[in-house]
């Protein structure tokens, strides 16, 4: 076994999608991006890495100042149009809603984007100590309740082959992921406190656009202290609506 832990080997990448790669990981960053930093995260050569950010820069979906990157004022019409016409946004939020006026924590609906989990949308809870994943935040699929939730519901194939990329000569760590997606497949719902974010606890529980077939998963969060006591009820709520949601996208 490799105790060391190593870089997580990216996917091979076609010629003829490289600069939708280059979009994701300037989309997925956060903030503005140096070319250093892009050049690493996508392993192309740098006058490859300026041929692909020319054209998404004229199409306004990049925006450049002082070599840092960021997504273009096209992303806002892009994001726009997702708000308005997403099936599954429009049938999850009215049991996103119920949910969290019922338990008074913030709830969100996420799914799986090139190897993350992605918040596609958010209801944030009213009280003042709350926790909140914005809308658009990413992260590596291995990590965190959502993460898991969505991982453990892709194919099987599938999810081995990202959690051997991810996890790349980490032998132990993939053998203790790969039996607790067994579990979360066998219990129906995963849970994970401060995976992501320190003194934040989650539930997540998958949804189904058909038997077997996720398209998602929603979380309940809330500050770590104030779960403590109400864990049962909180997941048995999670659950509950993730069904509810799974029984509607069923009946069209």
């Amino acid at each position: 076994m490799n105790s060391a832990a190593a870089t997580p080997q990216a996917p091979v990448v076609a010629t003829s999608e490289r600069s939708l790669m280059v979009l994701s990981v300037i989309a997925r960053h956060g903030k503005p991006i140096a070319v250093r930093k892009l050049k690493e995260l996508t392993g192309l050569p740098q006058s490859t890495l300026y041929r692909h950010l020319l054209p998404l820069k004229k199409w306004g979906l990049v925006q450049e100042q002082d070599n840092f990157y960021a997504p273009g004022p096209l992303s806002v019409q892009l994001a726009w149009g997702f708000d308005h016409t997403s099936y599954l946004v429009s049938n999850a939020q009215p049991e996103m809603l119920q949910l969290a006026k019922k338990c008074g924590e913030s709830v969100g609906l996420m799914v799986a984007v090139n190897d993350q989990v992605t918040c596609l949308d958010m209801v944030d809870s009213e009280q003042s100590l709350r926790c909140s994943f914005s809308k658009g935040r990413s992260h590596p699929l291995s990590r965190g309740a959502s993460a898991k939730a969505v991982l453990a519901h892709l194919p099987i194939a599938m999810a081995d082959n990202i959690v051997q990329r991810q996890l790349h000569g980490q032998d132990e760590e993939i053998a203790r992921l790969q039996n607790e997606l067994a579990a979360i497949r066998a219990q129906g719902y995963a849970v994970s406190e401060g995976e992501v974010d320190w003194g934040v606890w989650g539930v997540s529980a998958p949804v189904f656009y058909k038997p077997g077939q996720a398209v998602g998963a929603i979380t309940l969060m809330a500050p770590a202290i104030r779960a403590e006591e109400r864990q049962r009820e909180l997941i048995a709520a999670t659950v509950q609506a993730a069904a509810a949601i799974s029984e509607r996208l069923s009946l069209f």
